[in-house]
């Protein structure tokens, strides 16, 4: 299949969408962590179960506030509760936006990739009939090509 797809994002969307990436950079510069491999492990993420236990605790500090331990900053928990939840939103928001940023991508990497052994080809073509500059262009892009035989997929990165 040839031109699997077609950029639909004119040179003024492009603009608008890298002035968006860097005004939510901008926005969230400061105020948002970024935990290194060590830290992530010691903080972990809560599992569904744990989730279920937060909510549950939230529900009888809503219904039964004189259940309420005093040893828990009340105001606190609802503030990091609160900030969660709108984290979680955006989180799931931007993921849906990544995973069709990196669909379209690998549709064009696609596209690139099949035209490039189309000018391959054609190149072989050309240095067969002994035009000037093809045997050196051909030379360039073997090196491309081992002699193993992998399908044409697996020359796609990720």
């Amino acid at each position: 299949m040839k031109n699997v797809i077609q950029s639909k994002f004119s040179e003024e969307d492009r603009v608008e969408i890298r002035n968006g990436v860097n005004s939510l950079m901008a926005l969230i510069e400061g105020k948002v962590a970024a935990l290194n491999e060590e830290e992530r492990l010691k903080y972990g993420s809560i599992n569904e179960v744990n989730k279920l236990f937060v909510n549950k605790v939230k529900s009888y500090s809503d219904e039964s506030p004189s259940l309420r331990s005093p040893d828990v900053d009340w105001v606190e928990f609802r503030a990091d509760y609160d900030m969660r939840a709108f984290l979680e939103s955006q989180i799931q928001s931007l993921s849906s936006v990544v995973y069709q940023l990196e669909s379209t991508k690998k549709l064009h990497d696609y596209d690139n990739f099949q035209d490039s052994l189309i000018d391959y080809t054609y190149t072989q073509y050309k240095k067969n009939a002994q035009d000037s500059g093809y045997s050196e262009k051909l030379t360039e892009l073997k090196q491309f090509f081992p002699r193993t035989k992998k399908s044409n997929n697996q020359n796609i990165e990720e």
